[in-house]
């Protein structure tokens, strides 16, 4: 099935997220868009899959014209699409997920359940995709539960499959299989749209690339171009993709660990006893899939999430279940996961965010009232020092793009003194060059002799960021590892093998 898009434009308000977008997938192809965070590419899909309705512009299969209503029409199409965050209902089973909508049925319109069975096992068989039928879906693996998805739209007989981000969530040994998995759909006849911002993926898996910036497309590649090359592209200027970082001798512990469980909203203990010692000048890097205790760690030291036992020490100091003032002023410095939810006050101006953790502190505030002078001289020795894009000091922090925005986070974090930097998904969203400038900062914070604690879903900020690397599974540290282990270790220190199994493989 070959499907062209010619001319999309998608508007919302007065934000064009795609503009003008014209692209091609021929049957059999595996075509990627690459582009930044935000760059308009998982827009362009709900397009291409009936979820928006484009303001501008053409659908085209097999030369006809086409326009779906829905996503269900899509589909009949022809469409399917593995989105980001599973759209699988947890409790079903494998077999009933993959049929939802489309059930085969028996008499007195009951679910043939053997026809289910037979289906699934057939592509399973056909497209490397082994799953048990009857295994319920939130017992699964995420890797397990992704080739679900992919399985539901096969059963739907998709003939051009879009895969929305798809390594986000896998382990190195998940993205292998998935790489695998969709070379047999390619060579089966099926088209895939492959969506993605990581580069080293996008030149192993694609036939073509299409590269979006901001709503647009700036140009085509090869799989044989560069990782510098594509990166260029994908901002508009050269950048750096190496992180520089010398050797650098670790000091004293400054953050202990000890013992530590932390449980979530559920009541459920996602940090079930982590111990962990993080060393002046050193950064600790902790790995692991999204969803395994990271964020409610973090959490807890911080001081937005109780501790019910085990103990958290700075410097010597005991801040188990302190305050988060408290613990800023012991010296802790926080880069939360959500800027603008956890990080920023929006609609204040990019000077008061910057004196956030500092509001009654000298020389920002005298006898109860604010020095605005102070403030704003402030912001502008910031702006400068953090190199911060903003029309003013006093423009609402909302204005700013994420790069920026993180970057007032990070200024305002690292001009106090600091014994330890937590920054959890410090690079989220951020195009390549402010990827660059914050693990700049990251390394000049560990040079200056702080301890500083990462916690990344991107492996690859990991390795070339992490002095030590710890891996999280279901709450529990597997081991602590150099960076120079190998991926493939790490990947099965991060899907729950014990380091000591590992070493003996």
């Amino acid at each position: 099935m070959r499907v062209e898009l010619r001319g999309i434009t998608k508007r919302f308000g007065t934000f064009t997220a795609n503009d003008q977008i014209s692209l091609t997938v021929e049957p059999g192809q595996i075509h990627c868009l690459l582009g930044e965070n935000g760059a308009g590419k998982s827009t362009l899909m709900n397009v291409l899959f009936g979820l928006l309705r484009p303001d501008e512009g053409q659908i085209l299969i097999d030369g006809e014209p086409v326009t779906f209503a829905n996503s269900g029409e899509a589909v009949r199409r022809g469409i399917g699409m593995v989105h980001q965050h599973f759209m699988l209902v947890p409790v079903f089973s494998v077999a009933e997920n993959v049929v939802l909508g489309f059930e085969p049925t028996k008499s007195f319109n009951r679910l043939d359940r053997l026809r289910a069975r037979e289906s699934i096992h057939e592509a399973s068989q056909r497209f490397g995709l082994e799953v048990d039928p009857d295994a319920i879906v939130e017992e699964l693996p995420v890797g397990i539960q992704q080739r679900v998805e992919i399985l539901k739209a096969l059963n739907h007989d998709a003939q051009l499959l879009i895969l929305d981000e798809p390594t986000a969530v896998l382990t190195p040994q998940e993205i292998d299989a998935l790489i695998g998995i969709m070379r047999s759909l390619k060579d089966a006849g099926k088209s895939i749209l492959f969506i993605s911002h990581k580069l080293r993926e996008v030149r192993e898996v694609s036939d073509v690339i299409t590269v979006i910036r901001q709503g647009r497309v700036v140009g085509t590649a090869e799989p044989t171009d560069s990782e510098t090359q594509l990166a260029s592209l994908m901002v508009g200027r050269d950048v750096s993709l190496t992180v520089t970082k010398e050797a650098h001798e670790a000091g004293a512990s400054r953050l202990e660990i000890r013992d530590l469980v932390v449980r979530d909203d559920r009541g459920v203990a996602v940090v079930d006893g982590v111990s962990l010692d993080v060393r002046a000048g050193e950064i600790v890097a902790l790995a692991g899939v999204q969803g395994n205790g990271q964020t409610e760690l973090v959490e807890a030291l911080a001081g937005v999430r109780p501790v019910e036992s085990g103990t958290i020490t700075l410097d010597g100091r005991d801040i188990t279940n302190a305050t988060p003032r408290e613990i800023l002023d012991a010296g802790l410095g926080h880069v939360p996961e959500d800027r603008q939810r956890d990080g920023l006050v929006l609609s204040m101006s990019v000077a008061d965010n910057l004196v956030l953790n500092t509001p009654r502190a000298t020389p920002y505030a005298r006898r109860g009232s604010r020095r605005r002078s102070e403030v704003r001289r402030n912001a502008e020795e910031r702006i400068r020092d953090f190199d911060i894009r903003t029309e003013s000091p006093e423009a609402p922090v909302s204005s700013l793009s994420g790069g920026n925005q993180q970057k007032v986070i990070l200024a305002r974090e690292l001009s106090r003194p600091l014994k330890v930097l937590v920054a959890a998904q410090p690079t989220r969203g951020l195009d390549v060059g402010s990827i660059e400038y914050v693990h700049r900062q990251i390394v000049e914070t560990r040079n200056a002799g702080q301890g500083v604690v990462i916690i990344s879903s991107e492996l690859d900020e990991v390795l070339a960021l992490g002095d030590r690397v710890a891996v999280m599974h279901h709450g529990k540290i597997m081991g602590v590892v150099a960076p120079s282990t190998s991926r493939e270790t790490i990947g099965l220190l991060m899907a729950g093998v014990v380091l000591e199994e590992v070493a003996g493989a």
